[in-house]
């Protein structure tokens, strides 16, 4: 068996294949259907030299079945794979195949999973339904904001904050990725003062509210404070899920069914391997394998101080949320199977003068959260918070924002402070 073995262009994909769509920038020398095969072969079981092998492993072979420029779909056999086992995938479709000569880079642009994949994973527990029922709120945006800088305020500090974040009518207060168990702010401490503060902005404002707390840690770990998290009423956990690995995000899925936890996954670390656009792994791959481990909310792009523009931030709305876009080049058709949508979680620079650009590039099924713009508004935090939530109220009831600022004291201060730009 040899590299040319691996392509076969007239190979129609059955429904039970992978399909993988790469995007191949070939070493000098090499042409996109000579890295293809070698993609192909090492991603799947081919090597180097030419083997005799019997029929049945060459029927594992993945296939080459098409080449469009430097875009390559390859075709992988289901029994290639083990069911609920994501590393394994990964290992095979996103391996060793980054790191070899004959490519100056691979793109693993888009999956189509078949049906056994995606089954062997639980998917979401909550989803978009049960996240709105949890909080009773049936059709606006979602609100969140993690209490800024992100790390150093004592917990006494951080709970005060989080009063105030709620009881100016923002859903969630959250944590950020690097917030953890720190000697300033130790875990179960934030958490027991800011369920305190939680209750407290419950009775006041008459709306329901929780707290997105940070329980990245070792896996037994993580299970102890999500224990924990529900010994003290709350309904969320959330989780850095590319740094603990999806591994830990399938076990920690588990524990939250148990749990009756809904799961927040942050995606700190995912520019290092999704930023580059000629190389590595794209956030919409990410997306889905974050949607099939169960995840209830996920980070996908904001267009605000973060890298990401308007199609990209689409595209991670679309796998969160539906299926694929037909009208995408770069976007393989999906059925999920009844596999719940994911929450799309809109963040990064985001402030009450270019919310609205969000909402109509995605619509109003997602969650917005914002730090700075919350807590950065002139007046405080908890103006910053009623500013927040007034932009919403302006765009639901279709009035621009500035038309509403000027019955608006706490919008109109941010309008005026930050304008309709974005940050850097």
């Amino acid at each position: 068996m040899k590299y040319e073995d691996f392509l076969d262009l007239d190979y129609n994909p059955s429904e039970e294949d992978l399909i993988c769509l790469f995007k191949i920038k070939p070493a000098k020398g090499f042409s996109v259907e000579k890295v293809a095969i070698r993609v192909a072969a090492e991603s799947s079981n081919g090597t180097w030299t030419a083997l005799k092998i019997p029929d049945h492993i060459i029927e594992l072979s993945a296939k080459v079945y098409s080449i469009d420029g430097e875009y390559v779909k390859i075709a992988y056999p289901n029994d290639l794979f083990e069911e609920g086992n994501m590393p394994q995938i990964l290992s095979s479709i996103a391996g060793n195949v980054f790191g070899m000569k004959a490519l100056d880079g691979l793109r693993l642009i888009d999956v189509k999973w078949p049906l056994n994949i995606i089954r062997s994973f639980k998917g979401p527990q909550f989803g978009v339904d049960g996240i709105r029922k949890i909080l009773k709120i049936d059709k606006r945006p979602i609100t969140a904001t993690v209490p800024k800088p992100k790390v150093g305020y004592y917990a006494e500090e951080h709970a005060q904050h989080g009063y105030e974040i709620w009881s100016g009518g923002v859903d969630l207060l959250k944590d950020d990725e690097n917030l953890s168990n720190q000697k300033f702010n130790k875990f179960k401490e934030r958490l027991e003062l800011s369920m305190k503060m939680r209750d407290k902005a419950e009775n006041e404002t008459g709306e329901r509210k929780s707290y997105l707390i940070n329980i990245t840690a070792e896996v037994e770990e993580m299970k102890k404070r999500a224990r924990l998290v529900k010994d003290y009423n709350n309904e969320y956990i959330m989780i850095d899920i590319f740094t603990t690995g999806w591994s830990s995000v399938q076990t920690i899925r588990d524990i939250c069914q148990d749990l009756g936890l809904a799961i927040h996954a942050h995606r700190a670390f995912h520019a290092a391997f999704d930023r580059n656009p000629e190389h590595g792994i794209s956030m919409k791959v990410l997306a889905e394998i974050a949607r099939m481990q169960g995840v209830d909310q996920l980070h996908i792009g904001g267009l605000g101080k973060l890298a990401g523009g308007r199609t990209e931030v689409k595209n991670n709305y679309i796998k969160c949320y539906s299926g694929s876009n037909v009208t995408d080049f770069e976007m393989l058709e999906q059925d999920w199977y009844g596999i719940k949508p994911v929450f799309s979680v809109c963040s990064g620079g985001l402030h009450p003068g270019i919310m609205h650009r969000l909402m109509d590039l995605l619509s109003t099924d997602i969650v917005i959260q914002a730090g700075g713009g919350v807590l950065g508004h002139p007046g405080g935090t908890q103006s910053g918070a009623k500013a927040l939530r007034q932009a919403i109220d302006a765009y639901m009831k279709e009035i621009t924002v500035k038309d509403y600022a000027k019955t608006h004291q706490e919008l109109a201060q941010a309008l005026k402070l930050w304008g309709d730009e974005t940050p850097i």
